[in-house]
């Protein structure tokens, strides 16, 4: 029972170690500490934000926009990648140009999205939503395309519906690219919200980690930074909870 229980807290450890081992490195002479402040500090800007209610405003900006423009993204991810994967035209007639686009590095189109959009949510939710479309489209495609042939024929002797083939079989044998797709999209929407809030913002996560810089407040920087992780992996761990309780013949993820 005891076994069991310190399993499901074994994440502790390694956190503690690092908390410690950040707090010797920050007030020994070993760095600036300005710099570097320990983690009594960064607490301390912590509270001082949450007390003025800042930072329930940018939490909530930041959490609003990288949700929106992550499930935007991964939708029309999922879409474009089973069709791309089983509608051999559309494959390639779209997948050419896909792969172009997918190789532009998504926080290089943020200058001429804020020309196109302006400075507004529209461009932010747009600069996460593209960088989230590409991977989810991929894992998609990648999972729709490599069903066995005879998962396919098996399906068509028992329907002739083309709607339950896909809802049935492909989307199925499809989920788990799907899902890790859209885990990585997961990362990249956080990191997007991050730089898509340095220009022309006024409130969120990145907004604060952009004005604590110009301020020299380091503490409130790694708060901002933190906090980004934080709600990055809480996003994820919600994410695989809800895969496995809504499809639970998965595998582990």
């Amino acid at each position: 029972m005891l076994l069991n229980k310190l399993k499901k807290i074994y994440f502790i450890v390694p956190i503690s170690v690092f908390i410690i081992l950040w707090q010797f490195v920050s007030t020994s002479s070993l760095v600036n500490i300005t710099l570097f402040p320990p983690p009594t500090k960064v607490f301390s800007a912590f509270v001082e934000l949450f007390n003025s209610g800042e930072l329930l405003l940018h939490t909530k900006s930041s959490m609003w926009r990288v949700l929106t423009g992550l499930l935007i993204g991964s939708l029309f991810g999922i879409i474009f990648g089973l069709l791309t994967g089983r509608i051999k035209i559309l494959d390639k007639s779209l997948s050419p140009l896909l792969n172009v686009f997918r190789s532009f590095p998504p926080v290089a189109i943020i200058p001429l999205v804020i020309a196109w959009f302006g400075i507004g949510d529209t461009a932010k939710l747009f600069s996460i939503s593209f960088a989230v479309f590409f991977p989810v489209w991929i894992n998609s495609h990648i999972g729709a395309s490599s069903i066995s042939v005879y998962y396919l024929r098996a399906a068509s002797t028992l329907t002739k519906s083309i709607f339950k083939k896909w809802l049935k079989v492909i989307l199925p044998a499809s989920l788990p690219f799907i899902v890790a797709g859209v885990r990585t999209g997961i990362a990249i929407a956080f990191i997007m919200i991050f730089v898509s809030e340095l220009a022309g913002s006024s409130s969120g996560l990145g907004y604060l980690i952009s004005v604590s810089h110009l301020a020299y407040r380091i503490d409130r920087m790694i708060v901002g930074l933190l906090l980004l992780g934080f709600f990055g992996a809480v996003t994820d761990y919600i994410f695989v909870k809800l895969t496995k309780w809504g499809f639970p013949w998965l595998e582990k993820m």
